[in-house]
């Protein structure tokens, strides 16, 4: 597909009233992808009282810049890190003493488009979806990791409106793509040097997807299927037809799609990549409950539903493989009082899959509003919504330790690095907390940013931290 090829943009103008779940949980499961597969109830689709679709089309430009890619070739390729988990594998030390009086320096900060959207990086850049309100235009942009000078940027004009922020998502990058998912559902791929465009999609217009509240969180994922040479990029349209699609990075070209069986609705939750015995499959938390799906060609594994948002769903599912006691299992929560559970995909004798529930959790024990946890040292570290304390889960559920009252951290987010995790309040202070269930230790605490509502995920690559509050970032250095 040229770069001259128009994409017709879906405006949608609608009324509708957030559904929230009922306080009753019922759990079915469902095995294999067959058309008498259990026995499935298909839901009727939410009515949203859609107005009429109207099409205007919208083409993406390039705009390149002064900045130079950096010669550091460290990766964090996608949303939580290369390997889905927000834990960095590098070994380089970091520094555990930081104060007010002494803080983590400042390498290069700039200013961004209100909103809580986190970084990639790879090829020496760091890769981000903002938003240009002066001029009403989504940009992709590439900056250097070095300064933080701006390579390149896609953009395209789209008129959005503030609305608790505005860009949520992180792009997935390899060495020769970059895939990227826009406010109001804009799907691309476009090459991750140049930023020249390989294909963009309005996902409203082609598979019908019903814009989430506060606009997409989605984060896309890039990974090469069974049987293909070329990376494809993974989606969940989670339309009327098509719940979870791979298209090729390259030309676009649909390699599988996967039937919304369930009429289900695009949530704020990304898909996760699972080794699941010897196949790969991705993992996606729809708006009543979670799906396994085969990626060799999109088959559905296994399923469950009853679990319904109550207004929002962000946290994505947390895969436990850390090792072979570990396998197949998922643990995921809720926000807004919805609590938590673990689940085990097991196989059957007739050789299919089902859902397990192991545990449940009531949102006082745990639940989160925005966070994805993380699975590290053979437990489950945490924010709590109720009450906003750090928490520690063993794999059974049971609170190993958490924070004291004063050690409250908002609805910030957290990564593990060197050893030690690292987490940013809503007022933007930087605290190292010791990473291990022997009990909550805080290293250090440093105010950081200077607005609030600092809910982005942060990224790290040798030592240099990313992160941002409402309408900048910055990027830190925490070496020793």
């Amino acid at each position: 597909m040229s770069a001259s090829v128009i994409i017709r943009l879906t405006i949608y103008s609608f009324a509708g009233l957030i559904l929230v779940g009922s306080a009753g949980l019922t759990m079915s499961f469902f095995l294999g992808f067959r058309p008498d597969i259990g026995n499935i109830e298909r839901r009727e689709p939410i009515d949203r009282n859609r107005a009429a679709r109207v099409f205007v089309p919208v083409e993406g430009t390039i705009t390149p810049g002064p900045g130079i890619a950096s010669p550091i070739s460290a990766t964090w390729s996608q949303f939580r890190g290369d390997n889905s988990d927000a834990i960095s594998t590098e070994t380089l030390a970091l520094r555990r003493d930081w104060t007010n009086d002494n803080p983590p320096p400042t390498l290069w900060e700039l200013p961004l488009g209100e909103g809580y959207a986190g970084f990639a990086v790879a090829n020496g850049c760091v890769y981000i979806m903002d938003y240009d309100e002066e001029n009403q235009r989504d940009a992709l942009r590439c900056l250097s990791l070095d300064d933080g000078r701006e390579i390149w940027r896609l953009s395209y004009p789209i008129a959005i409106k503030r609305n608790h922020g505005m860009s949520r998502t992180i792009p997935a990058v390899t060495e020769q793509y970059c895939a990227a998912i826009g406010p109001k559902c804009h799907a691309m791929s476009v090459c991750a040097l140049t930023g020249e465009k390989k294909w963009l999609i309005d996902m409203r217009y082609v598979y019908g997807t019903i814009e989430p509240d506060w606009y997409a969180g989605q984060c896309p994922l890039i990974a090469v299927l069974p049987g293909r040479d070329r990376p494809s990029v993974i989606l969940a349209p989670v339309g009327p037809e098509v719940l979870m699609v791979a298209l090729d990075c390259e030309t676009g070209d649909e390699v599988w799609q996967t039937p919304n069986l369930f009429y289900w609705n695009m949530t704020h939750t990304s898909i996760v990549p699972m080794m699941l015995e010897d196949q790969l499959t991705f993992v996606y938390f729809g708006d009543d409950g979670l799906v396994g799906v085969r990626a060799e060609d999109g088959a559905i594994l296994w399923s469950l539903t009853g679990w319904p948002t109550a207004l929002a769903t962000c946290p994505s599912p947390l895969i436990l493989s850390a090792g072979p006691d570990d396998l197949g299992r998922i643990f995921f929560a809720g926000g807004y009082n919805r609590g938590s559970a673990m689940i085990q995909i097991v196989s059957t004798p007739q050789g299919q899959y089902e859902a397990r529930m192991l545990f449940q959790l009531e949102h006082p024990v745990f639940d989160s509003e925005q966070q994805t946890p993380i699975y590290y040292d053979g437990h489950i570290f945490g924010l709590r919504q109720r009450d906003k304390r750090f928490i520690c889960l063993d794999v059974h559920g049971n609170v190993v330790w958490e924070s004291s009252r004063r050690d409250r951290f908002g609805s910030g987010p957290y990564i593990v690095a060197d050893g030690m995790i690292l987490i940013v309040d809503d007022e933007g202070v930087l605290s190292g907390i010791r990473a291990t269930p022997s009990g909550f230790h805080r290293y250090f605490e440093v105010e950081i940013m200077d607005d609030y509502a600092c809910w982005a995920p942060m990224a790290i690559v040798q030592g240099r931290l990313l992160l941002r509050d409402q309408m900048s970032m910055k990027c830190i250095d925490l070496r020793e």
